[in-house]
């Protein structure tokens, strides 16, 4: 199994090892050297790290120095772009203008027939 990016999947056969502090994802842009990608994450950890001789590191998502750092192959998890995509679109279903067959036609009033949901919730 070769080594892909934590966040977004794509193989990162091309990189050179040891992963750098500096190293990104050639994809997404995304920092490597971070705990995500490392053998010894374990989100279920307190701290989320097997290693007990290693420094506490907040952010498991941002570069640092950790000298345990080994990165494992099975890091990425799936999701990412897909799941973000999706959760826009919910987003932009629920907070869009309504069809255009629910518009007034013109010469009509511009008042909608139905009141706004949100309207509704704030009672303006």
């Amino acid at each position: 199994m070769s080594l892909v990016c934590w966040k977004c999947g794509a193989s990162l056969a091309g990189m050179l090892l040891p992963l750098s502090r500096r190293d990104t994802c050639p994809s997404c842009r995304t920092d490597l050297h971070v705990c995500k990608l490392c053998r010894h994450y374990d989100a279920h950890r307190a701290g989320q790290c097997r290693e007990l001789a290693a420094d506490r590191v907040a952010d498991k998502t941002r570069a640092n120095d950790c000298g345990w750092f080994v990165p494992r192959p099975e890091a990425y998890r799936g999701g990412g772009a897909v799941m973000a995509q999706a959760s826009r679109s919910a987003l932009d279903a629920l907070f869009s203008n309504p069809p255009a067959a629910d518009q007034p036609a013109d010469g009509e009033s511009t008042k909608p027939a139905k009141p706004n949901l949100l309207d509704d919730l704030f009672k303006k």
